[in-house]
């Protein structure tokens, strides 16, 4: 209930920075915190975004280390690559348990089991005007799993509002 709760509250919260144009990373890191809070301690939440190039990039990622960011920058979406860009191409969730076990990781997956992580999943951000996808949102864990019904319900919410956020060009 507390984590349905802060969803909520972020979705509005959110929704409350853009009408007052708030920065675009303001709002996307406050979305990105209340995903944070639902997935757990052993999780990092990272918004990317796709630029006019068709090209993944940074758009709220605290808990991952610069480094890591300047590797994943440029991104092409993929479906055969990772999660976020399999899932900004495919425009579908996205579940990879284990970096070691899925192919789409071969390339990158020395990445995230650099700094800890063994696995993600990705649900893209979708335009509610026309259907395009805007970017995704990546959570990767420490230990093999998958979201839970509650993770994905609460980055669903979320995503329709980075949608809204996005959708209109709102810029940084």
């Amino acid at each position: 209930m507390e984590n349905v709760d802060a969803v909520t509250e972020a979705c509005a919260r959110a929704q409350r920075m853009l009408e007052d144009n708030a920065p675009r990373d303001a709002i996307l890191n406050c979305l990105v915190a209340a995903a944070q809070m639902v997935s757990g301690p052993r999780t990092a939440v990272s918004v990317l975004v796709l630029d006019n190039d068709g090209l993944l990039r940074n758009g709220a990622s605290p808990n991952l280390p610069p480094d890591y960011l300047d590797a994943i920058d440029g991104l092409k979406p993929n479906a055969a690559v990772g999660t976020c860009a399999a899932a900004a191409a495919t425009g579908v969730v996205v579940v990879t348990p284990s970096f070691l076990a899925d192919g789409k990781w071969t390339e990158l997956r020395h990445l995230p089991l650099a700094i800890g992580f063994v696995g993600a999943w990705s649900m893209p951000i979708i335009s509610t005007s026309d259907g395009r996808v805007l970017g995704t949102f990546g959570t990767y864990f420490k230990d093999e799993r998958q979201p839970t019904g509650p993770e994905m319900a609460a980055v669903r919410a979320l995503a329709a509002v980075a949608a809204r956020v996005l959708d209109v060009g709102h810029t940084e």
